[in-house]
């Protein structure tokens, strides 16, 4: 790109990819499992996040390629975990882009009842794809608006609970929840099964090593956006988490309804759970929008290694071909919601959270050969302190998280759907591109 992205917009455009609907409504899933403990789930959630972004970020400073770590790995670990990663990734963010939409139409079609779902969800996907087609620029702009709205609302949560409990800014007698009773609630297998979508309300950083070939500056660009965004992320997520546990019995909560709504209304503040619920559809759809610019690079980056198909390979600024490719994917995706049994569905889109972790596992593994290859990136920029033990209990943490998918109902699925996606694209890679 002529003119890169600087450091603040790629950190918008992270936290506007992280910041969606996992978080504003998903994390009331692992909240109810766990109990209390799942404030400890989130300070592990950031260490882990904070570790894996260090490691991608030194590879990145060392040279930035498209399509990030999936060329790491490809370079480091084989074409084969190269190929499986890449589409693995590709697949299973398509997948949960297709669910978001479904989730957004839901959440419109009570305002509005008249819009169908159908239609709704297909207008916001190809909204998606045309603004991503503008180019990088003014998406990041675009983002940085979409994605101050959303920390505003954390912080204006924060504010609200903080005044609550305190009775600081309000008058009447609200009712506070102790924690000191039930904090391990869940037991081990609730807080060890709550981890998968805890990670997943941190999930969409890596599009920071997406979009470092487009920075300006990666050098100093990178690091800078890494340590700001795992800074705001995780002081805002555990900060609003603890608050809502004060507010609200975690026992009633559910997916259904955001936990935030649920503690504003069960406080009798329904102006400002009102509110909230509009911010999760913008939250939705900013987190479309980012996610879409990450998995056209991830299929650009396919393609230009032969791994997928070579007419939507393209090398210019905005690779528009692979942004239609993939737009069209989500739009198959979303439409095969309302054709597929439900149960098939949710098989494929529970994948999604197996398909990160598994990016996630083969960055810290691809790091770890490239600092016993290379040693340190050019100039003396070692990020990650304590290597390699870091990368140690970073590479078991991913592991454990993942075998502990099954002990939270209807993760197992995801947990099956995710291997199966493994070992399709493994049989396709030595059937059909190994010989190439």
């Amino acid at each position: 790109m002529k003119k890169g992205i600087n450091a603040w917009d790629l950190t918008m455009l992270a936290l506007g990819t992280i910041v969606g609907g996992s978080f504003f409504l998903g994390s009331a899933i692992p909240i109810k499992n766990s109990g209390p403990s799942i404030i400890i789930a989130y300070i592990l959630g950031g260490f882990l996040v904070y570790f894996i972004l260090l490691a991608l970020s030194e590879m990145t400073v060392a040279e930035s390629l498209p399509g990030s770590f999936r060329s790491f790995a490809h370079h480091y670990l084989g074409p084969w975990i190269g190929f499986i990663v890449g589409w693995q990734y590709w697949t299973g963010m398509v997948l949960a882009m297709s669910s978001e939409a479904v989730a957004v139409s839901i959440l419109l079609k009570v305002r509005f009842p008249e819009l169908p779902i159908m239609l709704t969800g297909g207008i916001i996907i190809v909204l998606t794809t045309v603004v991503n087609l503008l180019g990088t620029d003014k998406l990041s702009k675009l983002e940085s608006v979409m994605a101050v709205v959303k920390l505003l609302a954390i912080i204006g949560f924060i504010f609200i609970a903080f005044g609550l409990i305190s009775g600081t800014f309000f008058e009447r007698q609200v009712v506070i929840y102790p924690l000191k009773d039930a904090f391990w609630a869940g037991g081990f297998m609730g807080f060890a099964g709550s981890m998968l979508i805890v990670m997943f309300t941190y999930a969409g950083f890596e599009i920071i090593g997406l979009a470092a070939s487009e920075a300006e500056n990666p050098h100093q660009t990178v690091p800078k956006a890494i340590n700001a965004t795992v800074i705001i992320l995780s002081g805002l997520y555990i900060s609003a988490i603890s608050l809502l546990l004060f507010l609200v019995p975690y026992e009633i909560l559910s997916e259904e309804v955001s936990p935030f709504v649920a503690a504003l209304s069960f406080q009798g503040i329904t102006w400002a759970s009102n509110v909230m619920n509009v911010i999760l559809v913008v939250a939705i759809v900013s987190t479309m929008f980012a996610a879409s610019f990450g998995i056209a690079r991830m299929l650009n980056s396919l393609a230009q290694d032969g791994y997928a198909p070579k007419w939507i390979k393209d090398k210019k600024d905005i690779p528009s071909k692979c942004i239609i490719y993939s737009g069209s994917a989500i739009l198959l995706a979303f439409l095969s919601s309302f054709i597929l049994p439900k149960k098939v569905y949710v098989f494929l889109v529970s994948s999604g959270g197996y398909s990160l972790l598994f990016a996630y596992l083969i960055i810290c593994v691809t790091h770890y050969l490239f600092r016993k290859k290379e040693g340190c990136p050019p100039k003396g920029n070692c990020q990650l302190p304590g290597y390699p033990y870091t990368s140690f209990v970073t590479i078991i943490g991913l592991v454990l998280i993942i075998s502990s998918m099954p002990f939270i109902e209807g993760q197992g699925a995801g947990l099956i759907a995710g291997l199966a996606l493994t070992v399709m694209y493994s049989l396709i890679y030595f059937f059909i591109f190994k010989k190439k």
